[in-house]
């Protein structure tokens, strides 16, 4: 199967609705100044039954990891930027309108002495 990687801003793909068979993002979902709207813009230009494939940044859901991702946020989108480690992105792809078919949540350590964040891995469709 050949891949194209194609140009364009995510809030406005310059691409007729049901373009693609398959969607990618990665750690971008958490950074976007508003992650509904890309979403939204992905779901106009997948074909129904194309897959959204994203590995990305998730609120915690230990409660402890949760507020820590708070207190780090405001310092993590300066440095990272403008990431916010805490947004409940596998919440945002499912109120798209994406039904999430496989998700993985683990927390990992991009590097030595680096906050170890709660991520998100998996596949969603369109219905």
């Amino acid at each position: 199967m050949a891949v194209t990687v194609v140009r364009g801003h995510g809030g406005s793909l310059p691409y007729e609705a049901g373009s693609f068979d398959a969607a990618v993002v990665s750690l971008v979902l958490c950074s976007v100044p508003d992650s509904g709207v890309l979403l939204a813009e992905l779901r106009r230009v997948l074909r129904p039954g194309g897959e959204l494939r994203f590995f990305e940044h998730v609120r915690s859901a230990n409660p402890v990891r949760a507020v820590l991702q708070d207190l780090i946020t405001p310092l993590w989108r300066l440095m990272a930027g403008d990431c916010r480690p805490n947004r409940d992105t596998g919440a945002a792809i499912r109120e798209a309108g994406f039904v999430i078919e496989d998700a993985d949540r683990f927390v990992h350590r991009a590097t030595p002495g680096a906050p170890a964040l709660t991520h998100i891995l998996g596949l969603a469709r369109r219905p």
